[in-house]
């Protein structure tokens, strides 16, 4: 009943051919035998035995969990919706609000709570005031990155707001919203009015919205470039190379936006994201000026505590072991880049 599933195999190659390739030799994004798309590093399938011994197994922090009282800390003073100066402001587990010359960018915006999983953190700002939006990026088709119900709401205020996003992932999206949705492969730039740059770029995950469309649409990750900076967003992933690859592609990167949570047990989550201990040498592959984590304290998504990515990095930091600036951002805390 629960076969494991055969690793995949690259067949062929898919782009948005519109969109021009920043890599020079990439062939393109990898498919499967089965047309599926697939990580080019670590190839696999969703595999039924491993997600049901991951339902059935124990949890060794589960007291730990029990007890813990940690709660990320929330600032709920918006003044910063009304501030023209370029900035990122963290608004829970995966979702940004970023400012670059005038240009208002939303990025992965889950602003409620998840099928099945309650939210453990307040919204920084009211939804409604999140106005003259122009871009809003969706990195994957997860729920608790791509969110019906925020969507919706967000593209109702902002009826000129371009969605930005992996291919396939516009046949889902297109159901919610009448907006503009563009998609790209991986390593694409998508063709935008301005002169903003926003580039598609690979992350070592999945996706799917139910147990049958596993990998049917694209995920991935984004780096946004407007008048001399660069903001790195890594979306879900697992460690990989292609950080080092980003690195050389993208110079002088001010922001990386990496994912440091949901990483235990390391049996289930490793092969999709990634520990803060990895999250630290993705940080370093890219050369970025600023590391702000993410995919923490907002969700309860794995077996570690929900403030335990924090405090490793908190930890590492102390010890010297991070180069350059972390910045753990409170939720609604502006950071100026």
């Amino acid at each position: 009943m629960f076969a494991k599933k055969k690793t995949p195999t690259i067949t062929s190659y898919t782009s948005n051919p519109v969109l021009a390739t920043v890599k020079p030799d990439w062939k393109g994004t990898p498919l499967d035998e089965d047309g599926l798309f697939m990580n080019h590093e670590y190839p696999w399938k969703l595999d039924f035995g491993k997600i049901f011994r991951y339902i059935m197994h124990r949890n060794p922090q589960k007291g730990i969990k029990k007890q813990d009282t940690w709660r990320i800390s929330v600032l709920k003073d918006d003044q910063w919706l009304t501030d023209p100066a370029d900035k990122i402001v963290w608004l829970g587990h995966a979702s940004f609000f970023i400012q670059l010359s005038g240009i208002r960018i939303l990025i992965d915006p889950v602003y409620g709570h998840l099928p099945g999983g309650r939210r453990f953190s307040d919204m920084p700002v009211a939804v409604n005031k999140l106005l003259h939006i122009h871009y809003i990026l969706v990195s994957h088709a997860h729920y608790d990155h791509c969110d019906k119900r925020s969507i919706k709401l967000l593209t109702n205020n902002n009826p000129e707001a371009q969605i930005l996003t992996g291919l396939k992932l516009d046949s889902l999206i297109s159901k919610w919203t009448s907006n503009k949705i563009r998609t790209a492969g991986w390593y694409q730039q998508y063709q935008l009015e301005s002169d903003l740059k926003i580039t598609f770029l690979p992350s070592i995950h999945w996706a799917n919205r139910t147990l049958l469309d596993a990998n049917t649409t694209l995920w991935g990750a984004f780096m946004i470039e407007k008048d001399g900076k660069r903001i790195y967003y890594g979306g879900d992933s697992a460690h990989g190379s292609y950080f080092n690859d980003i690195g050389e592609l993208f110079k002088d990167i001010n922001v990386a936006l990496i994912g440091a949570g949901a990483y235990a047990p390391a049996w289930f989550m490793g092969p999709m994201h990634q520990n803060p201990y990895d999250a630290v040498k993705a940080f370093h592959a890219t050369h970025a000026k600023t590391f702000i984590p993410f995919h923490y304290g907002t969700f309860d998504l794995a077996d570690e505590p929900l403030g335990e990515p924090e405090q490793i990095l908190n930890k590492l930091n102390a010890e010297g072991k991070i180069e350059n600036l972390l910045k753990v951002l409170k939720l609604g805390e502006v950071f100026y880049c």
